[in-house]
């Protein structure tokens, strides 16, 4: 915990939630109303929200980012967004996090040469990590819905959900970012001599 504590740089925290069908619309409205909050809050960079397409089955995909763990963990731990968490009881199926230290670009392939660092790297600005993560994600969210949606009917949602971040999660790691991030390298780090 410690070692978290102390890093510095953007963090990311992913949250992943199956929303009641009949409590659409005041989910909407309880988003908008958190994420106004959240915006107040020192550190605060962005939020970006991936809407379901399955209409039976409304998983949302919510990615918000601070600028430090520090300033990530007042938000969590304040009286704000715990008075907003209990709002969300009744909306909300299943929810489940996940921290990412330094955005999306854990998962980067660095450019060559840059990878081997004969030459100084900065990260790519947050919007492109966003767009990046966007291109990378939204297609294996339908594809996961696609291929694993009908074996997954009968699990309890938790569990289906469980099976489903397994899934995307192994595609992303590899190949699907791999992949993007060396076929994008020209646009992520545009000012990176290659050998």
């Amino acid at each position: 915990m410690e070692a978290i504590q102390q890093q510095s740089g953007p963090v990311t925290l992913v949250i992943s939630e199956v929303v009641d069908p009949s409590q659409v619309p005041a989910y909407e409205a309880w988003t908008k109303g958190i994420n106004r909050d959240a915006r107040q809050f020192a550190g605060f960079l962005g939020v970006d929200i991936i809407r379901p397409r399955d209409h039976a089955h409304p998983e949302y995909v919510v990615i918000v980012k601070f600028e430090t763990y520090e300033h990530l963990r007042c938000w969590l731990m304040s009286p704000t967004y715990r008075a907003w968490m209990d709002k969300s009881y009744g909306l909300v199926a299943a929810r489940s996090q996940q921290h990412l230290p330094n955005g999306l670009e854990l998962w980067f392939t660095l450019p060559r040469g840059l990878a081997q660092g004969r030459s100084p790297v900065t990260s790519p600005p947050y919007y492109k990590q966003v767009v990046l993560g966007v291109l990378a994600v939204y297609p294996l969210i339908l594809l996961a819905n696609w291929l694993l949606g009908p074996l997954l009917v009968g699990l309890p949602s938790l569990l289906g959900l469980f099976v489903s971040v397994i899934f995307v999660s192994a595609l992303l790691t590899y190949p699907v970012m791999p992949w993007l991030s060396k076929g994008l390298a020209f646009w992520l780090y545009p000012n990176a001599r290659r050998r």
